[in-house]
């Protein structure tokens, strides 16, 4: 059985549906909108762990279609962290309030983009990308809590990829996959703390049209975007998803 909705909430859903195709295969960042919209229509961590099962369902396409854009070295210095942080966001998840965790998340996401404008205004001469092993590492812990507490890594991601300076096949390539295994890892530990039902996971499975949809128009977005417009898209996005979080735990 699916979940109860109302039509106003069915139309909700198939708008984050295809947010979430978007942004999996074109647009990284644009599924953040689907945060906030669907917190509109269910509480804020039930609507956390409806919204997993899609982003896993959206990572399968991208995975597929950019297999041949990924950059592995980078998937291996973030994923051991990331996996790590996963367990650290699930612990404290089960004693934390929404109202404390946003705008935590929040301000962490607008100081690494501090960080990043800061680097950008340098010369060339003097901005490296960061290779130190702890940056990897300090960054995979800060994107798998996140995203096991609120499905917020994305911000954090794109700073990281971007920093390292992929090209935009190689970014979009490199966080399907990376979202797709922690995606996985974080769903045991959804459905142990109720986060996901079946009710819920058979709602997400009929949307899945619109979330191939999204994925499509992503697709073929991102092969029309200049590299200079994807970096300043993807950062405007983080940016506006940081506020979001932080104004949403400050008015709770």
């Amino acid at each position: 059985m699916l979940l109860p909705f109302e039509p106003i909430q069915w139309v909700i859903v198939v708008f984050c549906a295809t947010m979430v195709g978007l942004s999996k295969t074109g647009v990284p960042g644009a599924g953040i909108l689907a945060v906030p919209v669907l917190a509109a229509v269910m509480p804020s961590k039930e609507s956390t762990g409806f919204l997993l099962p899609m982003l896993a369902l959206a990572d399968v396409m991208a995975i597929i279609y950019w297999r041949k854009h990924v950059e592995w070295r980078q998937l291996a210095r973030l994923l051991p962290a990331a996996l790590v942080g996963i367990v650290v966001g699930w612990r404290i998840l089960r004693v934390a309030t929404d109202d404390k965790l946003m705008p935590t998340i929040g301000v962490l996401v607008l100081l690494l983009l501090a960080v990043r404008v800061w680097q950008n205004a340098r010369s060339d001469q003097v901005r490296k990308v960061p290779t130190h092993w702890w940056f990897a590492a300090v960054m995979g812990v800060l994107a798998g809590g996140t995203s096991m507490l609120a499905n917020a890594a994305g911000p954090i991601m794109t700073i990281y990829l971007l920093t390292m300076r992929l090209e935009k096949k190689q970014f979009v390539g490199t966080g399907a996959w990376f979202f797709w295994v922690i995606n996985l890892v974080k769903m045991p530990f959804s459905y142990e703390s109720g986060l996901i039902t079946k009710a819920s996971l058979l709602t997400d499975l009929s949307v899945l049209p619109c979330i191939l949809v999204g994925g499509v128009l992503g697709i073929v977005l991102v092969h029309r975007i200049p590299q200079r417009a994807f970096n300043v898209t993807v950062e405007v996005l983080a940016g506006a998803t940081a506020v979001y979080l932080c104004v949403k735990g400050f008015l709770a």
